[in-house]
């Protein structure tokens, strides 16, 4: 089997989802401190040195942990959802001539997830299988954590610019994703920050976590 390390790893775009309205929450909760750290940063500090480039896809004005690696860009069209994000991330890689395939995708309000949870993921991947994969944990698939191939542009134009898909759930499944299952007995990485009770929650789970 061909996994993806067979590739050569500076093929792969990481992009950060950060281009959400975060209504349930009041404010942009990428901006957020849970320990005196900005949430967005949780997830950078994880992925920095995993990428040539770690590309931000956010529509407000937003901070972040300095580096010459990250690059913020607004999303070409407003109000599409991660899909939209993924898609201008595919069109960035196209515009600016970069040698990317694939495009790994993060969310901005995780902040248990580790680089040890992302390198096992690319480890069991057999890039003959498919073009898009997901994590899956504890019976839950978690469709930001993605690998994508940019061969799967013209087909997400499509549907989300004319066909008006936007859930990225069924669109991946139209496409035909690969789910990559990965089980946690204790703590769950994958917990994220929606709401104000969520932030407290995390708050505790820091006090215990190694």
């Amino acid at each position: 089997m061909f996994y993806i390390f067979s590739m050569d790893h500076n093929n792969i775009l990481g992009v950060v989802l950060a281009g959400g309205k975060s209504q349930r929450f009041g404010e942009d909760k990428s901006q957020v401190k849970l320990n005196d750290k900005r949430l967005i940063d949780y997830i950078l500090t994880e992925i920095i040195t995993e990428f040539n480039e770690i590309l931000i896809i956010a529509n407000n004005s937003i901070d972040f942990m300095p580096s010459p690696k990250i690059i913020k860009v607004e999303d070409d069209e407003k109000d599409l959802g991660p899909l939209g994000g993924i898609l201008t991330a595919m069109k960035w890689i196209n515009k600016n001539k970069k040698n990317y395939k694939w495009i790994s995708t993060f969310p901005s309000d995780t902040p248990f997830f580790n680089k040890t949870i992302l390198n096992n993921f690319y480890k069991k991947i057999n890039i003959n299988k498919g073009q898009l994969f997901f994590i899956k944990s504890n019976q839950t698939r978690h469709n930001i954590f993605g690998l994508w191939s940019i061969e799967l542009l013209d087909q997400l134009e499509e549907d989300l610019m004319i066909k008006g898909e936007r859930k990225v759930e069924l669109w991946a499944n139209k496409v035909g994703v690969q789910t990559i299952d990965m089980q946690f007995k204790n703590k769950d990485p994958f917990f994220n920050i929606n709401t104000k009770e969520d932030l407290e929650q995390a708050k505790l789970i820091m006090q215990t976590y190694d």
